[in-house]
């Protein structure tokens, strides 16, 4: 593969750019970490802020790098990859992740970036400069992890009725209200882990690109440091107008709902990782939370908003992909 030509400002530039993304997951995503234990009134808005901060930083020491691996080497091919290109997968995804935030709606960080790459690629070189398999796998869980979530909140919430049948809706809440503490840091510690490692593929991508590093060396420690630190950073800045959306919205949750929607929502996280599949953690817990109100009853659910929320999804990937592939362009001409 050829090295780049590439100064070290512009170099620094998109390494800014990368972390800024990073920062504006954390910010734009810490809705779904907190948004179940705040409407339920368990945590006050800041502590559960912290917690979820917390956690996503010390992600670092459960996960292995997979998904940064899927997304660095994975999803586009690195011959054709340049800093051109990651300008505009940054930038595709920046624009969708403020966009989406202003109005408050739940749209995923990860497929906006997926999308701003593929956009950004295939500006450059054509449809030839995708990899189909690891596009397959990440696409399919736009549909899958919702479903996992939906199917393992579900079974949580009909599980712990069981278990509970004979217990006081105030004992219930009493001890529901501790077990969401767990579960809501469980549910941090899968979001760092899946989401921190997508910044650090799209550096790793850089690196490489640049000839600072290899295909098969490690990826650098100070990139792993950053985008954990960066994600973190951006949970504690919180974005309130989704906490909304995902909280009280969609469906009316008791302690112990938000407890099944998180552990739902941290088993499907805790498998993608496992499996090297970037995932949106939006998806995931909002599939979870719908999952927990239909197993109440159906009409629990609010359908017009879910509607309104999947058809964000539906847009992330094509939406990032058109403002990269012109991001891409501009890139060519100022960098």
């Amino acid at each position: 593969m050829h090295t780049l030509q590439i100064s070290i400002y512009v170099l620094a530039f998109l390494i800014a750019l990368a972390l800024l993304f990073d920062f504006m997951n954390g910010f734009h995503d810490a809705a779904n970490a907190i948004a179940t234990v705040v409407s339920t009134g368990v945590l006050k808005p800041q502590t559960a802020v912290a917690m979820a901060a917390v956690f996503n930083v010390i992600a670092v020491f459960f996960f292995q790098l997979k998904v940064a691996s899927t997304v660095g080497k994975g999803t586009v091919d690195p011959a054709i990859v340049d800093h051109y290109v990651v300008f505009g997968a940054l930038v595709g995804a920046i624009f969708w992740n403020v966009l989406t935030w202003y109005y408050g709606i739940p749209s995923s960080s990860s497929h906006a970036l997926i999308g701003g790459l593929v956009g950004a690629a295939v500006a450059k070189a054509g449809t030839g400069s995708l990899i189909s398999a690891g596009l397959i796998k990440t696409i399919s869980f736009i549909v899958l992890s919702p479903l996992l979530g939906f199917v393992f909140g579900s079974i949580m919430m009909v599980l712990v009725s069981w278990l509970f049948v004979r217990s006081t809706p105030r004992r219930i809440d009493k001890w529901f209200r501790r077990m969401q503490l767990v579960s809501a840091s469980m549910y941090s510690l899968g979001h760092g882990g899946n989401d921190a490692q997508k910044t650090m593929g799209i550096i790793w991508m850089l690196l490489i690109a640049a000839g600072y590093t290899s295909a098969q060396d490690p990826l650098p420690w100070w990139v792993i440091i950053c985008c954990y630190t960066a994600i973190g950073l951006g949970t504690l800045f919180g974005g309130w107008r989704i906490v909304k959306t995902m909280g009280q919205k969609i469906t009316k949750l008791k302690p112990v709902g938000g407890f099944c929607a998180e552990t739902g929502g941290a088993i499907t996280l805790f498998l993608a990782s496992a499996l090297g599949i970037p995932v949106s953690t939006t998806h995931t817990i909002t599939g979870a939370i719908v999952g927990v109100g239909s197993a109440r009853k159906m009409s629990a659910v609010r359908w017009g908003v879910a509607g309104n929320i999947v058809w964000a999804w539906i847009l992330t990937i094509p939406a990032s992909a058109f403002v990269a592939a012109i991001a891409w362009w501009i890139g060519t001409k100022i960098l």
